[in-house]
This record gives structure tokens, C-alpha cells and sequence, in this order.
């Protein structure tokens, strides 16, 4: 079964969002704590990130949202999505003690490559600029699964899926049996079906966020549409 990942930016009706989206087919959610200067993020997710924290959504705030998120979702693994300067500002110790604690399953750095800070487990990304070293570095290092981004740029929707990505996957399969998760530009069922042919699950944010901003009932409808067009769920790994 291929698996879904939805992206949501932290705020407090997050909760709710996580819930409506894993009762629509969503096997894993990451949750974004904002940042102020978020290199990876297209217009959608960076808009969203500056609502979150003109509305006060710090780490502590994100922390309580990822908490009571926890409660709403069961056993859905969870993935904290932020920059190292959040952390930085936190501490790196603390941060992995208490978002564990809220809840955390496993933790995404957008911009930590691997082979830095390797005591902090997360799920390791790699590009289509990717050396074959660097992969199999990021997928000695990952945690559960190797994050594949489709495009060098940030992330956002798109007309079409990268062409970029079958060999990415290709490179990436030739090097690790982990699962392949494919994100950054998937914003349509169809793009996560084509994604799937040549990988092992989709990341699905800018679209995932823009459907959530008119509530838990469209976001759901979203989720069940990508749902259908990967397949049944699988609850996967985080």
C-alpha cells in the first residue's frame, strides 16, 4: 500500500484539521512550526507560517497544538516540520525531549543536511541535485524513510509533476530499500498517482494547506481524493 502524508502548519485549529485528514486516508501528518525565514517554503506554506506567528504560534504554543493533536489522531505518527534556528533558540535536547513527549514520532530539518547534528533523529531529504554519496549518506542517517524532493526550489503547487523524479527515485532505489516518500509540487491526485508509480508514498503540503484554510470538511474531501488515487492506506512509519 502506498502511503500519505499530509502537511499542516501549526495553529490552533490544527487539531481538528490532523483529525478530519486521517479520517479521510492520511497515514501520517507533519505538523510545521513556524519560522520566520523559511528557505524551503513556496508562498502558500510561508503565508500560512506568518499567520501562525502573528497569532502567537512559538515553540511552546507548538508544542500544546502537537499535544492536543496527539489526542485527536491515536496512534498516526506525527512529524514535527521546522528550520534548525527554532531549535537552536530551544536546544536541541530539549526540543526531542518535550516534542516526544507532546507526541512526536520523528522530526523533518529542512535545512540540516545529513551527516550533521546525526545524534538528532529525523527523516533525511534528498534532491535531484543529490550526489549518489549524499543519498546513501541520508539514507544511512534517515529515519524510517528517505524524503525524495521533486524539484530544486521550494515547495508550492504545480501544473505539472517534476520529471526530475523518476530518476531521483531510480538513483534513490538503486542505493537503499527504504521507503520513498515523494513531496514538494504534489498538489493533485493525479500527480500522486503518477508519483507512486515510481516510488513508495506522497508528501503532500501547499495544496494540503490551502484546502485547510476552508475547513476540516474540504481539507477531508482533499485527503479522500488523494486517498483514492493512491490506493488503500498503509499507516507507515515515522
Amino acid at each position: 500500500m502506498k502511503t500519505l502524508v499530509i502537511y499542516l502548519m501549526a495553529g490552533r485549529e490544527t487539531p481538528e484539521l490532523a483529525e478530519a485528514a486521517v479520517e479521510a486516508g492520511a497515514d501520517i501528518v507533519e505538523i510545521g512550526f513556524p519560522f520566520s525565514d523559511p528557505l524551503a517554503d513556496g508562498p502558500v506554506i510561508r503565508a500560512a507560517g506568518e499567520r501562525a506567528l502573528a497569532a502567537g504560534m512559538r515553540t511552546a504554543a507548538c508544542l500544546e497544538v502537537l499535544a492536543e493533536t496527539r489526542v485527536r489522531v491515536g496512534e498516526t505518527p506525527l512529524l514535527p516540520m521546522t528550520y534548525a534556528s527554532l531549535l537552536e533558540a530551544y536546544g536541541w535536547e530539549r526540543f526531542d525531549t518535550d516534542a516526544r513527549a507532546a507526541g512526536a514520532t520523528g522530526f523533518i530539518l529542512a535545512d540540516v543536511p545529513a551527516g550533521v547534528r546525526p545524534a538528532f533523529r529525523r527523516v533525511q531529504l534528498v534532491a535531484p541535485t543529490s550526489t549518489d554519496e549524499r543519498i546513501a549518506l541520508a539514507a544511512a542517517d534517515t529515519d524510517g524513510w528517505l524524503y525524495l524532493v521533486t524539484v530544486t526550489g521550494t515547495t508550492g503547487t504545480r501544473e505539472e509533476l517534476s520529471p526530475a523524479l523518476a530518476g531521483l527515485a531510480a538513483r534513490a532505489r538503486a542505493i537503499t530499500d527504504l521507503p520513498l516518500y515523494a513531496g514538494f509540487g504534489i498538489s493533485t491526485p493525479e500527480h500522486a498517482a503518477a508519483a507512486v508509480a515510481v516510488c513508495d508514498g506522497v508528501v503532500v503540503g501547499s495544496a494540503a494547506v490551502a484546502k485547510a484554510e476552508r475547513g476540516p470538511g474540504a481539507l477531508g474531501e482533499f485527503v479522500a481524493s488523494l486517498r483514492q488515487a493512491l490506493g488503500g492506506g498503509d499507516a507507515g512509519t515515522g
